[in-house]
This record gives structure tokens, C-alpha cells and sequence, in this order.
């Protein structure tokens, strides 16, 4: 049977005038546990001392529970808190500012943690949850999270980040596909040209395979100007020939036509990405922090670092500017035994992945490339702690550059990377 201290009671059913009677406190806290369909809310009075959960259907009932929050606070200080749950609560929080009710949130991490302190039990759900809320809010362990309302500019840049990522991550599933369609069916295409080139795609949307290719009277010419000075002679007279003579599977119509429609769709989700790629420059031409970090990392990530973590300059140091992205070091060890340091992968996993785009281009260059070869053959061939390791240190760069307003200069990376 559940227990009767959590058992909820729905909102609509709660006298509040009764409720509150015999109540006098001056400060009274309030933890709420959202969900996707029902909200629980907890009144916090004092040590050890809760009312049973209010059940709220959401968003049906958001409007109802504010109001019941807006009579609590009636000649008494009330603390709302809440964990931040993606966007399920907004509708909530918009409802309680609009009652003046200011909300504040509560760390997940911090709720995990403490719920077997909070009673003993190390179990979990949403009663307790809205307790444990309440309590952490109590302890001082809350922050105001005022709802903010973005202007035009940052809704369009929010748009197009969210946008290209989407079409980035879709085009890296049909490339995917497509791979594996050739090394079925056309194994040498990609031994000459790289796999997402824009010559090998306009290849396959135009003839499906290399049966078409090597049946075209034009083939050569159409391959040299797809091409154009990107490609050499060399290469294009090797994949029209690997297209005559390809030991791959036969490809049937539809094969062909699944091919062509991959290669199709690869090049759409590029297009989308050029014009939103473009939108953001337009739109940060005069944006002095987002432009200095394009710098270091592209304007794509620029964007995408500015729309997640916000200002920069918002935080009062690098080390917390790279401890939002995920990117600080833990460790888990006991006695003897020593953990294996990894990075925490808080925060937004979006920004790690743009982040880490950023890292490959670095490696590419000199002198952090000389740096990662170094790193990755000490690691016998192991290379991505290396790209990580870039990853730590550009973050602490843009919150420097875009926050501090520091001057960036891309031969002091490689001293701070033999840091």
C-alpha cells in the first residue's frame, strides 16, 4: 500500500481556507515535481513538518494550483522550487509570475542525492520528490529562475542553432546509410573520394549507383564539373573507372532509387544548413562576444555555446564556464582502488557536441596537431582523450575571449594545452 504521507490529493478537491487554518508561520516553502501529465506540489512549514502532496493535472490544472500557491502567500513568505525538467514546467512558471509568485530551482543532482537523507529510504517518486524539493529549497539550496522572455533577435538565433543541429544530426544518419550502401554495392567509390564529398552525393542523386555513372555517355565531364578545381583529373578518371569496374553487389532498380533518394536528402540537410549558417552570421554581425568566439570555433558553435550556457561573462570564471558544458573532471575512487578520471557530461549534451567538432578542426592544425600525435601515441593510438583534452581547453579560451573581452591568440593554445 502506498504510504499516507504521500498520498496525493487531487487540486481541485483542496480547501485552502481549511488547509491554512491553524497555520501562522512566516515562511512557508513549496517543492513541485513536474511531469508530463500530473504535477505534485508539497508545502513545506518546518522541520519535519509537510502537508500531503496536491495532485495537478498538466497543464489542464496549472492555472488552479497557481492560484492555490497565490492564497498560501497571503501574508507570509513562500519559496516555490522546482527541478529544471526540459520544458514541462513552463507553462507552471509562466502561471506563477503571472501571480507574482517568483520560482526558484533546485538542482537534480542535489534532489538524487538527498532523498535517501530525506527519509531513510532510498526510494524514489513523485511525493517524495516534491518533499525532497521543498526541503533543498529550505537548506538554502535554491536559485531564482525568473522566466525569460527573449527578444526577436533571440528567438530567430535560437531557431536557426536548434535548426542546423537538427539537419546535422539527420544528414549524419543518412550518411550512415549511405556508407553502408556502398560498401555493398560500390566499395571503391569511397577508397577515392571521401564519403559525404559533393561530387560522390551528386553522383549517386543523379544516376542511383554506379551502373548509371558507367553507362553515361557524359559521365567524365559531369564527374570534372561536379567537381570543379576541388577534384583532380586524376581522381575523377578513377572513380568513373571504379564505376566500370566495380566487384560490388548488382544493384536493382529500387536499390538504386534508395541510394539516389539518400543522397538527395544528405544534400537538402546541407542546403538548410549553409542558409541558417548564413542567418547567424547576419544575425551576430554585431554581437561583440558571439563574433569573438566564432573565431576560435565557427559561428555555428558560437551560436549554439550562446543559446545553451548564455552570456559568458555570466560567469564568474572559465573553470564554470567549462563545468556548465559538461566538460569537468570526475572521478570515482575508493581505497585502494583508483577511478578512472572522465569528464561528467553535465549540462547540455548539444554544446559537447559542437564543441567537439571544433576540437577536430583544431587537431588539424599546427601546432596542436603536433600536440595530439604526441598525446595520441602514448595512449597507443587512443586519440580521443587528446581531442578532449582540446575540447577543456577551448572552452576556457571562449569564456576568456567572449566573457573577459581577452584578445585571442591561437599560438597561446598550445602553451595552455602543455599546461
Amino acid at each position: 500500500m502506498k504510504s499516507k504521507a504521500y498520498r496525493a490529493v487531487d487540486v481541485n478537491r483542496v480547501d485552502l481556507a481549511a488547509w491554512l487554518k491553524d497555520r501562522d508561520e512566516s515562511l512557508v516553502h513549496a517543492g513541485l515535481d513536474i511531469g508530463k501529465d500530473e504535477v505534485l506540489s508539497t508545502l513545506r512549514w518546518g522541520p519535519a513538518d509537510f502537508d500531503r502532496p496536491w495532485r495537478t493535472r498538466n497543464p489542464l490544472e496549472v492555472v488552479r494550483l497557481a492560484e492555490l500557491l497565490s492564497g498560501v502567500a497571503c501574508g507570509r513568505q513562500l519559496v516555490v522550487a522546482m527541478e529544471p525538467t526540459g520544458t514541462y514546467g513552463d507553462a507552471l512558471r509562466q502561471a506563477l509570475e503571472q501571480v507574482g509568485l517568483i520560482v526558484q530551482r533546485v538542482s537534480p543532482k542535489h534532489a538524487s542525492d538527498y532523498a535517501e537523507i530525506f527519509d531513510g529510504v532510498p526510494s524514489q517518486h513523485d511525493g517524495k520528490d516534491a518533499a525532497v524539493v521543498a526541503e533543498l529549497a529550505a537548506q538554502g539550496k535554491s536559485w531564482p529562475w525568473p522566466q525569460h522572455r527573449p527578444t526577436e533577435v533571440e528567438q530567430e538565433l535560437a531557431y536557426h542553432v536548434d535548426w542546423i543541429d537538427g539537419q546535422r544530426r539527420q544528414m549524419m544518419q543518412w550518411c550512415g546509410r549511405v556508407e553502408a550502401l556502398l560498401s555493398r554495392h560500390w566499395p571503391e567509390a569511397t577508397k577515392i573520394v571521401a564519403l559525404c564529398s559533393s561530387t560522390l552525393l551528386q553522383c549517386l542523386a543523379e544516376y542511383g549507383g554506379p551502373r548509371g555513372l558507367a553507362e553515361a555517355p557524359d559521365g567524365f565531364e559531369c564527374v570534372c564539373r561536379w567537381g570543379r578545381h576541388f577534384l583532380s583529373i586524376e581522381k575523377a578518371q578513377a572513380l568513373v573507372d571504379s564505376a566500370y569496374e566495380t566487384v560490388g553487389v548488382a544493384m536493382g532498380r529500387w536499390d538504386e532509387e534508395r541510394l539516389r533518394r539518400y543522397a538527395q536528402t544528405i544534400q537538402t540537410c546541407r542546403r538548410e544548413m549553409r542558409a541558417s549558417q548564413r542567418r547567424l552570421r547576419e544575425l551576430t554581425s554585431a554581437h561583440t562576444a558571439i563574433r569573438a568566439m566564432a573565431k576560435i570555433v565557427g559561428v555555428a558553435t558560437a551560436c549554439v555555446l550562446w543559446v545553451d550556457l548564455g552570456d559568458p561573462g555570466d560567469y564568474h570564471c572559465a573553470a564554470a564556464y567549462r563545468k556548465a558544458m559538461g566538460l569537468n573532471l570526475a572521478e570515482r575512487s575508493s581505497g585502494h582502488w583508483e577511478g578512472q578520471l572522465k569528464i561528467s557530461k553535465r549540462g547540455p549534451s548539444r554544446v559537447r557536441r559542437w564543441m567537439y567538432l571544433a576540437a577536430l578542426r583544431w587537431v588539424r592544425k599546427e601546432p596542436v596537431r603536433s600536440w595530439y600525435l604526441r598525446q595520441k601515441e602514448q595512449r597507443r593510438g587512443e586519440g580521443k582523450p587528446a581531442v578532449i583534452g582540446v575540447m577543456r581547453k577551448l572552452a576556457l579560451v571562449l569564456q576568456r575571449v567572449g566573457g573577459c573581452g581577452e584578445i585571442f591568440d591561437p599560438s597561446r593554445l598550445y602553451s595552455w594545452l602543455m599546461k
